[in-house]
């Protein structure tokens, strides 16, 4: 499904500079080369070569959607609902990598 920017983009140059003001929203600049030391970090904009399928309520899939709209009202961050778990993967594995049994991810999956 399409994301609301892709289908309320301005189909030409003319249009969009004689009809819309200087937009701010940004996309999320892919820093890492793979080649740093440190935390790891997600894998960004790059075509990925494989895929899983995760299955969310409706609940869950429109709080994705919600903070992806907070991204980009409020900070300026245009990014993807991939993007976005990718980025939120790479912090909780990043925490519990850190911080094993004490990890807010054990503790939430032991209470389960």
């Amino acid at each position: 499904m399409p994301a609301a920017d892709d289908l309320f983009r301005p189909t030409s140059d003319a249009d969009e500079s004689a009809t819309q003001r200087p937009r701010r929203v940004r996309a999320v600049a892919d820093e890492s080369d793979g080649t740093e030391a440190g935390p790891k970090r997600p894998s960004g904009r790059i075509r990925h070569d494989e895929k899983m399928t995760v299955y969310v309520t409706a609940d869950e899939l429109l709080d994705i959607e919600h903070a992806r709209l907070t991204l980009r009202r409020e900070h300026g961050l245009a990014v993807d609902r991939g993007r976005l778990v990718r980025e939120a993967l790479a912090l909780v594995l990043a925490d519990l990598e850190a911080q094993g049994t004490d990890s807010p991810l054990v503790q939430r999956l032991l209470d389960e």
